[in-house]
């Protein structure tokens, strides 16, 4: 009789962080300590905490732009540990990220900068023209296609980041302090425009120390201190942590 397959993570899973630390250097302190973490499809999880608590590390580790020192990480089924390297872009494909500082092409409109996203997984001309309008659409900005970046407003520039995000459908939106640069009023509509994104199907990760956001959403929260989990609660809230 074959052997049958270990199983990592269940049907509705699609994060697994299974014991996993992060040591930069040797003898050093651990970045991310014995963390285990598992994520469902569709869900909505902030990950919190103060500066040096290990948000960094595990969204670098989320992307594969590090592995672990021990322990394993699945997401959608890879094992990222094992993944070669030549597989890692495709990997990536199924995850759309969004930054702090937007990383927009300033010398190209808001329409190329979406399309940019496709162009480099070779996706043809006739579905881009197709994929890019429908896409900025769902951020409210079909009528600012033609601008640049340098013309919009900053909760526009997110709006365009999380555009080039979603174009490619992924399973995964990571956003990485997406509220950074935004005034109140801004950040709120765009975590309006997160939690349409989630509600669609899209499971989102959120990296964030903004504690009024956090706590006025009412969702998933991990709280890290020091490279550990210190919490994980259900319609939780952002407290510091001594």
């Amino acid at each position: 009789m074959p052997r049958r397959k270990k199983r990592y993570m269940e049907d509705d899973e699609v994060i697994v962080f299974d014991h996993v630390s992060k040591m930069y250097k040797e003898n050093s302190n651990y970045a991310l300590d014995d963390v285990s973490i598992r994520i469902k499809k569709g869900e909505f999880v902030f990950v919190v905490g103060e500066s040096g608590s290990g948000k960094s590390t595990l969204t670098k580790l989320l992307l594969r732009e590090l592995v672990p020192t021990k322990g394993n990480i699945y997401v959608l089924n890879y094992d990222l540990k094992r993944l070669r390297h030549r597989k890692v872009p495709k990997y990536r494909r199924n995850i759309g990220v969004v930054f702090q500082d937007f990383r927009l092409l300033r010398d190209r409109n808001v329409y190329e900068n979406v399309a940019f996203a496709q162009r480099i997984i070779q996706v043809s001309g006739r579905e881009i023209r197709r994929n890019v309008p429908r896409v900025l659409a769902t951020v409210n900005l079909a009528g600012k296609y033609k601008a640049k970046p340098n013309n919009l407003s900053g909760g526009e520039q997110q709006r365009v980041a999380i555009a080039r995000a979603l174009v490619n459908r992924p399973s995964i939106l990571l956003a990485d302090e997406p509220t950074g640069n935004l005034d109140p009023k801004t950040s709120l509509e765009i975590m309006h425009l997160f939690e349409e994104i989630n509600n669609a199907g899209t499971t989102v990760i959120m990296v964030t120390h903004d504690k009024n956001i956090v706590n006025a959403m009412s969702k998933r929260v991990i709280t890290l201190n020091r490279g550990v989990v210190v919490s994980d609660e259900e319609n939780g809230v952002y407290i510091d942590e001594d």
